[in-house]
């Protein structure tokens, strides 16, 4: 009589099958491979141990796993011999024969597009182009605000710190305040149209309203009648006042940098991606920015040349104002339809990977330090101060210099489409030498360490400095000799500035910021935590703002920005060799700390491998050890209740 096991629901093997092993592990335990030899389970095996046992097909008791192939199945069922015992579940699978396909029932590959999954692309592309073209706005706004009140009747560089201290920061912490308020009770979509079609509206009607108008909402007599009374030196306090509009535009692109890029895209960004995500794409979002900012320097040079194809009499500075503002106002629209389309078609996609969106737990939150604490930290630490004197001096180095090189680009370029298409070839070389920097970076820390790193920032920032300055100081002299290149002292001076600009902006995102948040990590729990709190509450407000009060100071106390220039030299000369000492100081106790924590590290990974290694040695034995008990008794029970032994 013969009867055949159908393994109708277990296990499918293609035509022409392959012996399976019970475990791949088996060669390890010699005593394993002998007593259980791996069995061919196939019909077409006559030596099979199961050979002649024939019955119809049963309904299998086991959880079906399907595998294309051929259409023999085999099923071991213990309900076809009375008495169901238990037996061991052992896991096997089928190889695929040559031209043939198999594949088990479980998890599907997902589809992939160069190496990512279409999944993660579906939220990268457009989180991609939406940062590209919020870059690209604010490269446009950024340079156009300082054409406007740089250039305008009235006004000059001198205006700057003031807008900065008196107008700016007191707008940006009512900004903030209130966005607080409407996170309350809008929700998040809503906050975001919220936010960013005022942006887009105010762009416009500038364009189109405000600047038209500008004779006429600007109160000129009065402005005339201030700087009268209260002499030349408060030539940046009135220029405010007197064009009121051109401050309110400068506001409001400098609040596009820190409320649409650093609010509304990050925190969206963050919403909707995995941590793994993150690591691997943010860095790219990097050097995408460098590319939106070289395009939209060609942007702004385009539009800035067109006073050159129009007649005389027309305001060339207009026409490009509106040609700029449209491209703005168009790009804010892609912005949100890209948010909409993604909060539409991705968030609330239940297949996507996203962010855990729950609170986190924080066991130890970081301390929220005030003035007088903050200051007893900085003193209490060398370590501590040194790093601070990097971040307040790197901040008043870059303002000291910045705007005494602007107005010396108003003297070169004194009509606002010249002023504009300087800046346009002064954004797209800034990209360009970020990105570079970005690339090389990481080779410089690897190849001459921390310290080398560190002071490339100050060691140039001090060598253009010098340059910049001796320039404007000592110029007259040197004539003769520029002039053999076709440049005078004041052009000379307005590149070797540009020079120093675009080299402290590259150099700030890829060796100052790396080298800054390096110096923390030997640090113990406890000072890593407060020094870098302290540094926050106390060091970058300094850095930011003690730029624009020194030169407040100068202006008002000299008279002009020109009078004040050998002193501002003076002061950033001191100030960076205070930075370079700093650094040298800091180098000193960081290399040996960090090396004594990396040697700590390697030990401890050391450590942990092995005993990784031994707890899966363990487990891998164990599990053949409990194999081999649970085989022999399957082998006992199919021996027991074997019908061919019972006849």
């Amino acid at each position: 009589m013969k009867m055949v096991i159908s393994a109708q629901g277990l296990l499918s093997l293609p035509p022409t099958p392959q012996a399976l092993t019970f475990h791949p592990l088996r060669r390890r335990l010699p005593f394993v491979a002998a007593r259980f030899a791996s069995p061919v389970l196939s019909s077409e095996a006559p030596n099979h141990a199961l050979h002649g046992f024939i019955s119809k097909e049963v309904t299998p008791l086991f959880p079906r796993l399907r595998a294309s192939g051929g259409s023999q199945r085999l099923l071991l069922s213990p309900g076809l011999y009375g008495k169901q015992k238990k037996a061991p579940i052992f896991s096997a699978s089928a190889a695929v024969p040559d031209g043939g396909t198999g594949s088990v029932e479980g998890e599907v590959e997902k589809p992939k597009l160069l190496g990512v999954n279409i999944t993660t692309l579906k939220k990268i592309i457009p989180l991609g182009i939406m940062f590209f073209c919020i870059l690209f706005n604010y490269t446009i706004l950024r340079d156009t605000k300082d054409v406007l009140v740089v250039t305008a009747k009235g006004s000059s560089a001198e205006i700057i710190p003031f807008l900065k201290t008196w107008v700016n920061l007191p707008m940006a912490i009512g900004f903030m305040l209130l966005y607080t308020k409407l996170s309350d009770v809008l929700s998040k979509e809503a906050l975001f149209y919220t936010v960013i079609f005022p942006f887009i509206a105010f762009f416009g009607a500038f364009a189109f309203l405000l600047y038209p108008l500008r004779d006429t909402i600007h109160p000129t007599a009065l402005a005339d009648k201030l700087l009268a009374a209260l002499g030349p030196s408060f030539l940046g306090p009135v220029a405010i006042l007197r064009i009121w509009s051109f401050c309110l535009f400068y506001v409001m692109a400098e609040l596009w940098g820190s409320v649409v890029i650093s609010v509304l895209f990050w925190g969206f960004a963050n919403q909707i991606t995995t941590v793994e995500e993150a690591k691997e794409f943010y860095p790219l979002f990097g050097l995408g920015a460098n590319i939106a900012l070289i395009f939209s320097g060609r942007t702004v040079k385009y539009f800035s040349n067109l006073r050159k194809n129009l007649g005389p009499g027309v305001d060339g500075w207009a026409i490009s104002l509106k040609g700029m503002m449209s491209i703005v106002v168009l790009l804010g629209f892609v912005i949100s339809a890209i948010y909409w389309g993604v909060n539409k078609f991705v968030v609330n996609d239940p297949s996507l990977p996203r962010s855990n969106r729950k609170k986190k737990v924080c066991f130890r939150e970081k301390p929220k330090l005030g003035m007088n604490e903050s200051l007893k930290v900085l003193l209490s630490s060398r370590y501590v101060r040194d790093l601070a004197t990097l971040v307040v001096a790197y901040g008043i180095s870059i303002n000291l210099v910045e705007v005494t090189w602007k107005s010396k680009l108003k003297a070169q370029f004194p009509s606002p489409n010249e002023y504009s298409s300087f800046m346009g070839d002064f954004s797209t070389m800034t990209g360009i030498a970020t990105f570079t920097m970005m690339l090389l970076g990481r080779w410089i820390l690897r190849k001459f360490g921390w310290g080398v790193a560190a002071m490339i920032t100050p060691t140039v920032l001090l060598l253009t400095g010098v340059g910049f300055f001796s320039l404007i100081l000592f110029g007259e002299p040197l004539a003769p000799l520029l002039g053999s290149f076709g440049m005078t002292p004041l052009l000379a001076a307005v590149y070797v500035g540009a020079l120093q600009n675009i080299f402290s902006k590259s150099a700030k995102y890829s060796l100052f910021d790396p080298c800054k948040e390096m110096a923390y990590i030997p640090l113990d729990e406890e000072m890593k935590v407060k020094g870098k709190a302290a540094i926050d509450v106390v060091c970058n407000p300094l850095g930011k703002s003690g730029g624009a009060l020194i030169q407040q100071f100068m202006i008002l106390t000299f008279g002009s920005l020109a009078s004040s220039t050998p002193y501002l030299g003076g002061i950033l000369l001191m100030i960076v060799l205070a930075w370079l000492g700093a650094a040298r100081s800091l180098d000193s106790q960081f290399s040996p700390l960090a090396k004594e924590q990396l040697e700590k590290e390697k030990s401890l990974k050391e450590k942990s491998t092995v005993t990784v290694a031994m707890k899966e040695d363990t487990q891998e034995l164990l599990a053949e050890v409990k194999l081999s008990e649970n085989g022999s008794t399957l082998a006992e029970t199919i021996s027991d209740e074997s019908p061919v032994k019972q006849n």
